[in-house]
């Protein structure tokens, strides 16, 4: 349930909307809106909710019982775009922002050589794996620490934000040390220990969908990150599993408008992962833009064809260059800029 208070409502009417919330035994989240101030009513208590406790209050306008599951990822409770800082500009805005860099981070040089690249061709922030979740045990599974120092000297260098998976309710402190942006990957998604602790760092995170999840499900789970307070918060579309074996994922383009219309959080998409091969992954970038997502992440490798993973999906110095350039043209197209 969710209270819209009036315009005309006082600091002193809100705060007492708040205590009754309390009192009932709820969990009060305030937001505050160009429009209305918005105070949600979430988790669980023996007292049942009644409207006309609310409704009578002074200062309240309305109160609207909340059918989805979630409710601080929804717009009935936050009816503006929230906007997550990055390097200056803001995923949720009217700038496409693009997040560039290799799938895992494989030497302090190289990492530098990269950040210094997808910076001069437009990079907004630069993404790397330190940790790397690899389907099989015997596949190389990043450089850890060490790995996230090398980012952290590449963020020193040319200014670029880090975006870096955390696999680990117990490392999100150390990445934090070193990271801009915690990212939860596709396999992570449902891994509520972790959710909670990136919730609790209150520390930017990207979201990713899980390859065989609903859209039901990711924002399920960006609901367990906003409950701690934690409103930066990016949603990531990276195709799901399908029975179609051309491309490595099934990109669902129909997510990114759907998500923006219930939610109120960025969504960035992810084509590298989404089609898996380097020569589809501009038309598949370009695909997102035009519907509306609000960032790119696209994995960026000097020479995929030796990278330590996901090189097949790879894209190239000069075939980056091309698909921001592209990105700026669709992005144009639509309203927006890149």
């Amino acid at each position: 349930m969710i209270v819209i208070m009036k315009l005309t409502a006082t600091a002193r009417d809100i705060s007492n909307v708040i205590a009754r919330v309390k009192m009932d035994g709820y969990e009060a989240h305030l937001s505050e809106g160009e429009a209305h101030t918005i105070i949600g009513l979430v988790g669980e208590s023996p007292t049942p909710l009644r409207e006309d406790h609310y409704s009578t209050m002074d200062g309240v306008d309305r109160v609207v019982r909340v059918s989805s599951p979630y409710k601080l990822a929804s717009r009935n409770y936050h009816p503006n775009d929230t906007l997550v800082a990055l390097n200056g500009s803001h995923a949720g805005s009217k700038q496409v922002l693009v997040i560039a860099g290799p799938c895992s981070v494989e030497s302090r040089e190289q990492t530098i050589e990269i950040a210094h690249a997808v910076k001069e061709a437009g990079a907004t922030a630069m993404r790397g794996g330190a940790f790397k979740p690899r389907t099989s045990p015997y596949s190389f599974q990043g450089h850890g620490e060490k790995g996230l120092q090398w980012l952290a000297e590449a963020r020193e260098q040319t200014g670029l934000p880090i975006v870096t998976e955390v696999m680990d309710p117990a490392l999100v402190p150390m990445v934090c040390d070193y990271a801009d942006v915690l990212q939860v990957g596709a396999r992570n998604m449902q891994n509520f220990a972790l959710l909670h602790a990136v919730g609790e760092s209150q520390q930017t995170v990207l979201l990713k969908r899980g390859m065989a999840n609903t859209m039901e499900d990711l924002l399920m789970s960006a609901e367990y990150i906003l409950s701690h307070g934690n409103s930066r918060v990016m949603l990531c579309e990276r195709g799901i599993r399908t029975f179609e074996k051309y491309t490595r994922n099934t990109f669902d383009v129909n997510a990114i408008p759907v998500l923006k219309a219930r939610s109120h959080l960025p969504v960035i998409a992810d084509p590298s992962h989404a089609v898996g091969y380097s020569e589809h992954v501009t038309a598949i970038a370009l695909a997102a833009v035009a519907a509306g997502a609000d960032g790119l992440i696209v994995e960026v490798h000097p020479c995929p064809a030796e990278a330590m993973s996901d090189g097949r999906q790879s894209l190239d110095y000069d075939g980056f260059r091309k698909m921001i350039d592209s990105v700026r043209l669709v992005a144009e197209a639509v309203g927006r800029t890149a």
